[in-house]
């Protein structure tokens, strides 16, 4: 690694997990990194090393966080859940009880559960929406709420990339007044500590991660895209390095631009892993939790490359084809960022995984870099 090193702690019986984690930045192109794990709600597992930046001047801190993409769904995904174990929010409810707008244009019968499953039909916005757009809260949920669903509602999940969290987070907003990220921040991240942030504030913006992106595929083909995938996927982007920005950071844009680390991340959802506790607190019931576990849709995603998925309530469900990690336990959920990032809950072995990185590489869900990491965790737990 050129000067920086690996640190943190590891438990004896996992010793495999540092060895690994150290061969990514000689053998697997890491810059910089971080690696969590807890089992029963102890922390096994907490690593991180190498560079905050591509010039390799700022070496990644125990208190270095990271932009993490679509990983920031899980957070989104754990607020609702807490919502509706209070019986503030009721999945099976359509969006228009708490959101009266939103009924515009046949979509009156679109329930919450669909939005957090992908299977609403508003996987991108048919206007031109794009850059700044993505600081206009009202602008991106006023655009949705008016516009027709681009698939059948209920019929396949076509993954809502970016208005995954405008759509979630409206409703949040109109059941208890407040945005998303500050509801996540008071109820769930402040009570436990927990450095993960929807929303930076300026004062944080020194320990941030720059994204170092993916390099291009040299006379890679362009896919044949449908008109959905094209909406979704093209017609919808945020500026180019956008997430070095005050404007991203300071936004909330709750399906993509969360803010921390593996450390944050596997204690956040060890809450779901442990049937609601975490540091010693009771945030949500052990039944509120495993909702997440209720599968919505499976079968070929519209906006996937038709990859066949498997939702539950804001999380991903294993097995599937999407995750090429097979779990050993049935009650496996997961997701992952846009470039690496990943967070795993083992809810049989109460057990959570996150690995949070600055250099990304192209892959759908999670890579070798954090599976070979948590195989070996799996195979010491055996």
């Amino acid at each position: 690694m050129s000067g920086s090193t690996v640190n943190g702690f590891v438990s004896d019986r996992f010793a495999a997990a540092r060895d690994i984690f150290e061969a990514n930045f000689s053998d697997r192109a890491d810059v910089g990194a971080s690696f969590c794990a807890t089992v029963e709600g102890e922390t096994v597992v907490d690593l991180w090393g190498g560079w905050a930046d591509a010039e390799r001047t700022r070496p990644w801190e125990r208190d270095t966080i990271a932009n993490v993409y679509s990983t920031t769904k899980t957070m989104t995904a754990l607020t609702t859940l807490l919502l509706a174990d209070r019986g503030e929010l009721d999945f099976a409810a359509p969006v228009a009880k708490y959101w009266p707008e939103f009924a515009a244009n046949g979509k009156a019968q679109i329930t919450v559960a669909q939005v957090m499953s992908h299977t609403s039909g508003l996987s991108g916005w048919r206007e031109p929406f794009s850059g700044a757009d993505y600081y206009d809260w009202d602008k991106a949920t006023r655009l949705l709420a008016a516009q027709a669903p681009l698939w059948e509602p209920g019929t396949a999940s076509g993954y809502h990339p970016y208005t995954f969290g405008f759509l979630i987070g409206e409703v949040v907003r109109r059941i208890t007044g407040q945005s998303l990220g500050t509801v996540f921040r008071e109820e769930i991240a402040e009570p436990l500590d927990a450095d993960f942030w929807i929303g930076l504030p300026a004062s944080e913006d020194h320990r941030v991660a720059d994204l170092i992106p993916s390099e291009p595929v040299a006379d890679a083909p362009e896919p044949a895209l449908t008109d959905i995938q094209r909406i979704t996927m093209l017609d919808s982007l945020p500026e180019p390095n956008a997430t070095l920005t005050r404007a991203w950071r300071g936004a909330e844009i709750p399906a993509v631009n969360g803010h921390g680390n593996a450390r944050s991340i596997a204690l956040i959802q060890s809450i779901v892993a442990n049937g609601g506790i975490a540091n010693g607190k009771r945030i949500l019931s052990e039944a509120g939790c495993r909702r997440a576990l209720e599968q919505q849709i499976q079968g070929p995603d519209l906006v996937i490359m038709g990859i066949e998925v498997r939702f539950g309530l804001g999380y991903g469900l294993a097995p599937c084809p999407l995750f090429k990690l097979v779990p050993p336990n049935p009650d496996t959920i997961f997701w992952s960022g846009g470039g690496g990032s990943l967070i795993v809950v083992d809810l049989n072995a109460r057990t959570t995984f996150a690995y949070a990185m600055n250099r990304m590489k192209r892959t759908l869900i999670g890579n070798e870099r954090s599976f070979r990491i948590i195989e070996a965790m799996w195979e010491a737990m055996a």
